[in-house]
């Protein structure tokens, strides 16, 4: 049998993850390297005082994307991590005091409806069945299919014409739905992949009917033991992962992969899957190549999601009557979320979403205690230059300030004596820890004319054997987004394999499991 033909992954992030599983359980000798000193990129965890936090992702949905990483070497999910159903899903809140709670019962959600707004029962089951034919066409259909021509676009045209793609999440709500508060409440998931309710695709309703379908998750032990399962997972397979090591540069030559550069020494490598950011892999690692500057030009034209400001904080005590997740709407909806994605200015309200842990697994704190994460969407940096700037040397601890008193009028009394230990995460922190183009938490803005063909490609046009997954390629951001993404990119990859890409493509190209096998 010929030699395995070798497969570098940049970054440990849950897309570099699947990535790096699917290329080692289908033959490929691969080896994983991430900049920081633990896997997971976004999703990296941090101790202090008892308490454990997750940097990144902590809403799991569509668990079958994750069971299939596991299912391609006979092995299931279960055996390394327990995800456990959160219940309900996200409690909405608003300034007024009312409450929603968005959750998997229909009996309960059309209760809630009916005592709101009882002319909007019908108009949600409706939306319900828009969502679920959006769900089907969206998801099932496209969200694994690698769109590289445009012929593949034509091809999606019809169903996204009929479904109406060219409007935008929060117009198609609208349509169904009267109550303005309940127009937020079922048009917000947008922004947990980057996306203004308000110009993002209503494509994205889907998200709602996923939900639905397969529940919310949470990990026992939080999102780093999820991250913990696919680094052993890898390992067992026989993938090598490389911690502490930064790729310094993407080698090529003729427009073919030759491998990587990393801690000044010339690693070789049959094909590069690039995790990380997508402008940063162009304008740095292919920054001596002709299609690296070509390719950065044309991101930097681009629309990039916002960023995040976030608190990760623990109590001395615990806190009654708050769910899993949480999400608190300021007065403006439309208004603020100008300010975000156009204006660029930190404005003087804000909208929230608190993740509380220890609901679900009280292990993540010390006995009594409580562990949060809140996040504030904030423009990101080019936006906000634009603006005028923002210091967030000196505003982050003052906008710190001002989100926890407001959980402390709203969710959490008396909170700001009762903190523990707390750290910020700015912008700024995106840019620098992350490689993230303007400190953007969701790489580019999920708009119509930057999704599927228009988005980056799952493989680069020109220099063969270089791939991309995660949040900047297709399907996009989220955490079944970017697992997904993995799953078109090894599709293309097996295609590749199998016209000859590779010179010396080795025998075991049959033990290559065939697309939709899992």
């Amino acid at each position: 049998m010929s030699k395995k033909l070798r497969a570098a992954v940049i970054g440990s992030g849950f897309g570099g993850l699947a990535a790096a599983i699917r290329l080692q359980s289908t033959g490929f000798q691969t080896s994983l390297f991430e900049k920081k000193d633990q896997p997971g990129g976004r999703a990296s965890v941090f101790r202090d005082q008892g308490f454990t936090f997750d940097a990144g992702p902590t809403v799991i949905t569509a668990p079958h994307c994750l069971e299939e990483l596991f299912a391609l070497s006979g092995r299931k999910l279960s055996d390394y991590v327990e995800l456990m159903p959160v219940e309900p899903f996200y409690q909405l809140c608003w300034d007024d005091g009312y409450r929603f709670n968005y959750n998997g019962s229909l009996e309960s959600t059309l209760a809630q409806i009916q005592a709101r707004s009882p002319q909007d029962v019908k108009g949600y089951q409706e939306f319900l069945q828009y969502s679920k034919q959006v769900f089907d066409a969206g998801y099932t259909e496209l969200v694994h299919v690698p769109f590289l021509d445009f012929r593949s676009m034509l091809k999606a045209a019809p169903d996204l014409l009929r479904l109406k793609a060219y409007r935008s999440v929060y117009s198609q709500v609208s349509r169904y739905i009267r109550d303005p508060k309940l127009r937020e409440a079922f048009s917000f998931h947008s922004l947990l992949v980057g996306g203004n309710p308000f110009e993002t695709s209503s494509i994205y309703t889907l998200i709602h009917y996923l939900e639905r379908n397969w529940g919310v998750f949470f990990p026992k032990g939080g999102t780093g033991a999820l991250i913990a399962a696919l680094v052993r997972l890898f390992q067992e397979l026989g993938g090598t992962i490389h911690l502490n090591a930064p790729v310094e540069e993407i080698r090529e030559n003729e427009n073919r992969i030759e491998g990587l550069k990393v801690g000044g020494q010339n690693e070789d490598f049959d094909l590069v899957v690039s995790n990380a950011d997508v402008m940063h892999t162009y304008s740095k690692l292919l920054a001596k190549t002709a299609q690296g500057t070509k390719m950065a030009k044309n991101l930097a034209k681009k629309r990039w999601s916002m960023s995040l400001f976030l608190i990760y904080f623990g109590t001395k005590r615990k806190y009654e009557n708050i769910a899993h997740h949480s999400v608190l709407f300021g007065p403006r909806y439309q208004g603020l979320l100008k300010d975000i994605f156009h204006r660029g200015n930190l404005a003087g309200d804000m909208s929230l979403y608190l993740h509380a842990p220890t609901v679900s697994d009280p292990s993540l704190a010390p006995p009594g205690h409580e562990a949060f994460y809140v996040l504030s969407p904030v423009p990101h940096l080019g936006l906000s230059e634009k603006a005028g700037g923002i210091d967030w040397t000196t505003e982050g601890p003052r906008y710190a300030q001002r989100i926890l008193e407001r959980l402390e009028m709203t969710l959490l009394p008396n909170l700001r004596a009762e903190i523990v230990t707390q750290r910020i995460f700015t912008p700024d922190d995106f840019k620098d820890q992350l490689n993230a183009h303007w400190g953007s938490a969701f790489s580019l803005e999920p708009i119509l004319r930057q999704s599927a063909y228009f988005r980056t490609h799952n493989r680069d046009p020109k220099i063969a054997g270089l791939y991309f997954v995660g949040a900047g390629t297709h399907p996009g951001a989220g955490v079944p987004g970017v697992v997904n993404s993995a799953k078109a990119t090894l599709d293309v990859i097996h295609a590749d394999l199998k016209q000859g890409v590779f010179e010396g493509s080795p025998v075991f190209i049959q033990e290559v499991a065939p697309r939709g096998a899992v």
